[in-house]
């Protein structure tokens, strides 16, 4: 049998996250720094044979492999658009918590869409790629190519790559589900809203520059995630309170946080302080950046 094609799905962390409002169909604009980690889930794909999924790993459970899963969405959505394709049988090592405001779903999604782009020659500009992340989930775009990015819209509007510095960095899942129109239904507008990100300036590749552009945004949908699942604020609280955490967020609609940290050796020894401590969160080290 031919070796399966394998592709990773990285994590998606939103450094920032501005809520620009609410549009009349229901759906929010919003804008948001974009970076990956060097840590994700991963998707494999043999060519031929009947649309098939199967998955297993730590969030197997979770994550499903029924017609909801949005690797089959997005197979079929690409195969509405191009008839003519060949698709397969996946198989996912689902390593990331399920909704989590990590994109472990779009990630899958987005890695389904270029196992099959690679397997019937698409170039990874066909516009059918593109369309069908659009019609998978808002956040299957940004994750069709893994790179540092501004997202605006409701996720389709996409900046040119960005080169960041690498960011060492600690994941926290502390297991509580946060349904995200649920956080978005609880998000009021600030009084004295952030800036918008100068695309001139959006991509320092210094550490310390960017993590001032950072620290100068937030995550407006933190406080009514919290308001939600309180155990957000426990977590941010451990990560702040490590000596050497230099910024701590959370990402997405949550329930994952971050914590920024000056080198990979500060980052894995926070992992496993917090790990000792909190043995029942979902603890990583890693790496943001992406590209």
């Amino acid at each position: 049998m031919p070796t399966p094609l394998v592709e990773n799905a990285p994590a998606k962390v939103n450094l920032t996250l501005r809520v620009i409002g609410r549009r009349d169909d229901g759906y929010h604009e919003i804008e948001s720094l974009v970076a990956f980690a060097d840590f994700g889930d991963s998707l494999s794909f043999s060519p031929h044979g009947a649309l098939a999924l199967k998955v297993h790993g730590p969030s197997a459970v979770q994550a499903g492999g029924g017609d909801d899963n949005l690797v089959l969405k997005a197979a079929r959505a690409l195969a509405a658009l191009r008839p003519e394709i060949t698709l397969g049988a996946f198989e996912l090592d689902k390593r990331l918590p399920v909704a989590a405001g990590l994109g472990g779903g779009s990630a899958d999604a987005a890695a389904a869409l270029r196992l099959i782009a690679r397997a019937n020659g698409l170039p990874t500009g066909d516009s059918g790629l593109y369309a069908a992340a659009r019609a998978s989930g808002a956040d299957v775009p940004v994750c069709l190519d893994p790179r540092p990015r501004i997202m605006r819209g409701t996720g389709e509007i996409l900046s040119a790559p960005l080169d960041l510095p690498p960011l060492p960095a600690v994941l926290v899942n502390p297991g509580v589900a946060v349904p995200t129109k649920a956080v978005f239904a609880h998000w009021r507008p600030a009084a004295n809203p952030a800036a918008l990100l100068d695309r001139a300036t959006a991509g320092p590749r210094d550490q310390d520059r960017l993590l001032q552009l950072v620290a100068a945004q937030g995550n407006d949908l933190e406080s009514p995630a919290i308001a939600l699942a309180p155990k957000i604020a426990e977590v941010l609280a451990a990560l702040r309170a490590h000596p050497n955490c230099r910024l701590a967020r959370m990402s997405g609609s949550g329930a994952t946080c971050f914590a920024l940290f000056a080198s990979a050796a500060d980052a894995v020894a926070a992992e496993k302080t917090l790990s000792g401590k909190y043995p029942a969160w979902w603890v990583k080290a890693t790496a943001l950046g992406g590209g």
